[in-house]
């Protein structure tokens, strides 16, 4: 087995490296750790949650404030060179919506895989399955929350983690 460092990205299907393409959190290197923030990321997340699509803001109305079985949620949180829309840390879940850009995206499986390798399971839903039929998209949420569901599923709709969180540097959770 390869040992890679931690700020490795895989590349894209093609055999691009996403390394010095823009990324959804800007430009530049990468930091080694996901904890550790680029410069400019605290800003550039503060931006995203004041531009957030209709399907994000119902989301969040539903996710916040611990509404979901009490358990607590933060939304664009900078990640290495990513930003997670909706994190989950005592589960190191991460729930994306996504919007048509990404029906076509090369980078959303590298950018997982990456999540992945850090210690977080990656969720993803549609924008419009956010807004006809919210239920069933909390229902989701809990049910991989709750180790309900815990096998991925195709098309990366879930992702679960391949390492533990204890191996990404945060410990374990006590709660």
């Amino acid at each position: 087995m390869i040992e890679r460092g931690e700020d490795w990205v895989p590349p894209l299907p093609t055999g691009e490296r996403v390394a010095g393409a823009k990324r959804r959190s800007g430009e530049g290197a990468a930091p080694t750790h996901p904890a550790k923030r680029k410069a400019g990321a605290t800003e550039r997340a503060r931006e995203l949650r004041l531009d957030e699509t209709k399907a994000e803001y119902r989301l969040w109305g539903e996710l916040r404030g611990r509404h979901l079985n009490d358990y607590k949620f933060v939304r664009q949180v900078p990640l290495g060179p990513f930003f997670a829309d909706f994190l989950c840390r005592e589960k190191s879940l991460i729930v994306e919506i996504d919007g048509s850009q990404h029906a076509e995206s090369l980078t959303d499986e590298s950018r997982t895989t990456w999540l992945n390798s850090h210690g977080y399971s990656v969720l993803r839903f549609w924008n419009h399955e956010v807004l006809a039929e919210r239920r069933a998209v909390l229902d989701t949420i809990l049910a991989v929350l709750e180790g309900q569901i815990h096998s991925p599923s195709p098309g990366l709709r879930f992702a679960p983690a391949t390492l533990s969180p204890v191996g990404r540097g945060g410990g374990a959770s006590h709660g």
